[in-house]
């Protein structure tokens, strides 16, 4: 069987030979030179093909799969908390965060009771008369609201301190002495706010 590409080159080499009848001697062997060469290109094509179809249909190569990942699959939820124990119960933490509860709880009653008389003598006539008589008992009744902020900051100290030293033993938050805590930081921050609030009221405070 004759390729296209054979069948052209006898073709050439038969219009080269017609025409060589009446050329040259150099010039029918250069006619013959020319379609010995078209013949073994022809023959050589095909041949030079194989290499490439075959490198083609060997190829073997792995490449990475399309389908979805493990990781992909979990998508991008927050993964569910772990449940934590119970915390242990600590009798003598508790007796502590009871007497703290218990001195809270008077010193919320004590600066209620004293900040509403340094409110009413503030508003006296002659409050805010430097050295006045009712200038004289607001002031004394501002003194005893810086007592009992005194007393509530110290108390927030303590609930602070109890926490720390749980947090150093690597214990967990314990509730009840959270509670406590935030409780006397907010009395703080209450008791601050009202006397800043009467001490402008008073001239030379």
């Amino acid at each position: 069987m004759l390729y296209p590409a054979e069948l052209r080159a006898r073709n050439g080499v038969a219009l080269l030979a017609e025409f060589s009848g009446g050329a040259s001697v150099l010039q029918r062997e250069y006619a013959g030179r020319t379609a010995q060469g078209m013949t073994r290109l022809a023959i050589l094509l095909p041949l030079a093909a194989l290499p490439l179809t075959a490198s083609c249909a060997r190829d073997n190569g792995t490449y990475p799969s399309l389908a979805q990942r493990p990781a992909e699959k979990r998508g991008f939820a927050e993964p569910e908390a772990p449940p934590t124990a119970p915390i242990a119960a600590d009798p003598t933490l508790d007796a502590r965060i009871a007497t703290m509860q218990a001195t809270l709880a008077t010193i919320v009653t004590g600066f209620d009771r004293d900040a509403a008389k340094a409110t009413a003598g503030a508003a006296r006539s002659g409050a805010r008369t430097i050295g006045s008589d009712a200038w004289l008992d607001a002031q004394t009744a501002l003194a005893s609201l810086d007592d009992w902020r005194a007393q509530a900051s110290s108390l927030a100290t303590d609930a602070d301190g109890l926490a720390s030293a749980r947090a150093a033993t690597l214990a967990p938050p314990y509730p009840a002495l959270e509670r406590v805590r935030t409780a006397a930081a907010a009395e703080v921050a209450r008791q601050d706010a009202a006397i800043r609030g009467l001490s402008a009221r008073l001239p030379g405070t």
